[in-house]
């Protein structure tokens, strides 16, 4: 393809685990090219983004100025792109920025809080640009949800267990807490109590999300990202696991949402949405 008909695609956090395997996939898709990369660690700053992610010079330096590299998106042909994994202290501004410039967020750095993404979400409208949110990229999750929300029809006692390495640094992972809220949509309440529960020590019992929903988080090296979710009722015990492996499992959505945010005008929350 010409480069004049390919998505120009930025990447925030380009330094990062998820940063460097999205440039690896943008490098390999046939309709995509890496517009720039950004990253606010200037030991990288300069060197080429192709050569840190590992698949060869793509001739994009590593920048840290954000807003610099919008304006260069706004000069293409082709309506340009941002991927975010950056960190929950940045991502609400950097996704902000891109509305405002044009540039169509795909946001997988979790941390948004409800207001912030209601914001976003009344920006985009505004600005008649697509954006997506999205809390987990891999297809196998988005399987686990429906299969969860088919369980819930009969189970009325259920947990979340949520384990990701330890650098994430929000807690709970924004899996668990869409989780969480696919669940509490259908319309009852969960773990009626049994008893009146002391916790001997605090968070003991986890978090309590909507609809009396439980979630666990664990942080240890050696996991990426992994969630279980368990039901409960007399005599019985039903369980659903999704375990990554490796995170090029998350990058068939990643460019799946690259594609598909171009067709929005509008900001959309979940993968499950653009499938």
């Amino acid at each position: 393809m010409e480069n004049e008909s390919l998505i120009p695609v930025v990447v925030a956090g380009a330094a990062g685990k998820m940063g460097r395997e999205t440039i690896k996939a943008i490098a390999r898709a046939e309709d995509m090219m890496l517009l720039g990369a950004v990253e606010r660690d200037s030991q990288y700053l300069g060197q080429d983004a192709g050569e840190i992610a590992g698949c060869g010079a793509l001739e994009v330096p590593i920048l840290n100025d954000l807003q610099s590299v919008l304006v260069m998106a706004t000069q293409q042909e082709i309506q340009g792109v941002m991927v975010d994994f950056t960190h929950p202290d940045s991502v609400y501004e950097n996704t902000r920025s891109a509305i405002a410039y044009g540039v169509r967020p795909v946001v997988g750095t979790t941390g948004l809080s409800a207001e912030q993404i209601k914001d976003l979400t009344e920006f985009a409208e505004k600005a008649s640009t697509g954006a997506l949110i999205i809390p987990n990229f891999c297809i196998g999750v988005i399987l686990m949800q429906q299969a969860a929300l088919q369980a819930a029809k009969h189970f009325d006692c259920l947990e979340i267990i949520e384990l990701h390495h330890n650098q994430k640094a929000d807690a709970p992972s924004g899996t668990a807490i869409k989780t969480a809220q696919m669940l509490a949509e259908m319309g009852k309440t969960y773990n009626p109590p049994q008893v009146e529960e002391t916790e001997k020590l605090p968070g003991a019992r986890g978090c309590l999300a909507d609809e009396n929903i439980r979630i666990h988080s664990v942080r240890l090296p050696g996991f990426i990202a992994h969630q279980e979710m368990i039901f409960g009722a007399a005599g019985q015990i039903y369980t659903l696991r999704h375990d990554t492996t490796d995170r090029a499992a998350f990058m068939p959505g990643v460019l799946l949402s690259i594609r598909k945010v171009t067709q929005l005008k509008t900001l959309v929350y979940g993968l499950e949405k653009i499938l």
